[in-house]
């Protein structure tokens, strides 16, 4: 069976569930463009953002998930491994600057394909509600791809599975789809770090706009997660 008959299965077996069980309230899905390469932005709070946001857009988002999502045990971790593998997330290893740079090469690939492709600028979730700095990889990407990016925002995922918890709760989340921005030829150079920083900075204000989260000045820790 093709990836792309296990994806709408896969949708039309969750979905239902989903809008069940977390009565999500979706605002802004027409500003997602229906075709072509898009980066969707997102605030980063909970595991279940990776669920909710590619159920819940109005086209296919790829994310780069953690690898270790998809060497779980026991029927949650066959569960959580069929779930990334239908909706198409690409398992990627955390940490070094080469595995980072092969991380956006990877998206870059996706984008190219004409795809959209969900980030979390943070790089790992907020244990405190906060929206933390942005790590530059979103804008380096922004501005290679020169792809829109649309920010989004997620409200209540933090209450569904709180960090450290391993039960899902019910709870209902918000997503919020912003007006895309765009980084044209005319707004900087992948290649400039000041270009990768300022781009980076806007998407992540974009993101807080819509969110309305307490901001960081700090890298978020990914120990503390």
């Amino acid at each position: 069976m093709g990836a792309w008959v296990l994806y709408r299965i896969a949708r039309l077996l969750l979905i239902p569930l989903v809008r069940l069980f977390f009565r999500p309230v979706i605002e802004g899905r027409s500003n997602v463009p229906a075709e072509g390469p898009v980066i969707l932005a997102s605030n980063h709070l909970s595991f279940f953002d990776s669920v909710i946001i590619p159920l819940m857009a109005p086209r296919r988002v790829v994310f780069l998930t953690k690898a270790e999502y998809f060497h779980g045990r026991g029927l949650k971790g066959r569960v959580v491994r069929w779930f990334f593998i239908t909706i198409g997330s690409v398992p990627v290893q955390r940490g070094a600057n080469r595995a980072a740079q092969a991380s956006l090469d990877a998206a870059l690939e996706v984008l190219g394909a004409g795809d959209a492709f969900g980030i979390y600028p943070e790089g790992t979730r907020s244990v405190d509600g906060r929206l933390y700095r942005g790590r530059v990889g979103v804008g380096w990407l922004a501005l290679t791809a020169r792809a829109p990016v649309v920010p989004v925002a997620l409200k209540g995922t933090e209450r569904i599975q709180p960090v450290g918890k391993k039960l899902l709760r019910i709870s209902r989340v918000t997503i919020r789809f912003g007006t895309p921005l765009h980084f044209g030829p005319d707004y900087g150079e992948a290649t400039s770090a000041s270009d990768r920083r300022r781009a980076t900075d806007e998407i992540v204000q974009a993101i807080g706009a819509l969110s309305g989260q307490e901001y960081a000045s700090g890298y978020n820790d990914p120990s503390r997660v």
